[in-house]
C-alpha cells in the first residue's frame, strides 16, 4: 500500500521496470502526444490516486484525490480495466488494453504480470476474493476466484479456472479447474525480476 511519497515514486519506478518503459526523455514525450500509452498512463494514474485516496486525511489530499479519480476512472473505461485501489503491490504489468475484472478484497503482491480477459474475483455470492503472492504470471483469459490463496512465483496458463488454493511455488497451473502442470522458473516470464 502507498503511505508516503516514497512508496509513490518506488510504485511507479517499479511498474515503469515491469511495463519495459525507459525514463522520460524529448522522444518520449513526443511519442505520448502523437500516440498515447494509454496503459502506461492508467497505472500511473491508479498509483496516484491511490497515494491521494491514502492519505486523503489531509483536506489538501482529498481535493486532490477527487481530482486524480476523475483521471483514473476515465482511463479506466477507456482501457477496459476494472481494478480497485490498493489491490496490486509495486512491479504491476499489465500487457494488452481490454477487459480485466479485479474485486476490491482480493490482494495481489508485487510483480504481477496479467493479461486481457482476466476476473480476479469472489464466488457465490461469499464476499472472500483471493490472496495472491508475489511474482505471479496471469495469461490471458484466467479466471480466478473464491477466498483461496495463491503462493509466490506462480505462472497460470491461458484460460485456466483457478477455484482452490496453489500453493506450491515455482509451478505452472492450468485447465478447468486448475491443476499443477511442471515446474517452472518465473524469472523466464518476469523478465525485470531481479535477485535481491
Amino acid at each position: 500500500m502507498i503511505r508516503n511519497r516514497t512508496d509513490l515514486k518506488y510504485y511507479l519506478k517499479m511498474d515503469r521496470i515491469a511495463l519495459k518503459r525507459k525514463k522520460r526523455s524529448l522522444n518520449y514525450i513526443l511519442k505520448e502526444f502523437f500516440i498515447p500509452d494509454y496503459i502506461y498512463q492508467f497505472q500511473k494514474a491508479l498509483r496516484k490516486t491511490e497515494y491521494y485516496f491514502n492519505m486523503r486525511s489531509n483536506p489538501f489530499y482529498s481535493f486532490l484525490f477527487i481530482l486524480s479519480y476523475f483521471r483514473y476512472k476515465r482511463l479506466s473505461v477507456k482501457c477496459g480495466f476494472s481494478i480497485p485501489l490498493n489491490v496490486f503491490g509495486p512491479g504491476l504489468a499489465i500487457v494488452h488494453l481490454g477487459t480485466i475484472v479485479v474485486n476490491p478484497l482480493a490482494k495481489v503482491g508485487s510483480n504481477c504480470r496479467i493479461h486481457v480477459c482476466t476476473n480476479i474475483g469472489a464466488s457465490g455470492g461469499l464476499a472472500a476474493a483471493p490472496q495472491i503472492g508475489d511474482n505471479v504470471y496471469i495469461a490471458p483469459g484466467v479466471k480466478i476466484y473464491g477466498g483461496i490463496t495463491v503462493a509466490d512465483n506462480i505462472a497460470f496458463a491461458a484460460n485456466a479456472a483457478v477455484n482452490d488454493n496453489c500453493l506450491e511455488s515455482n509451478m505452472l497451473y492450468g485447465g478447468v479447474p486448475a491443476k499443477k502442470i511442471c515446474p517452472i522458473n518465473i524469472k523466464n516470464l518476469l523478465k525485470h525480476i531481479v535477485d535481491e
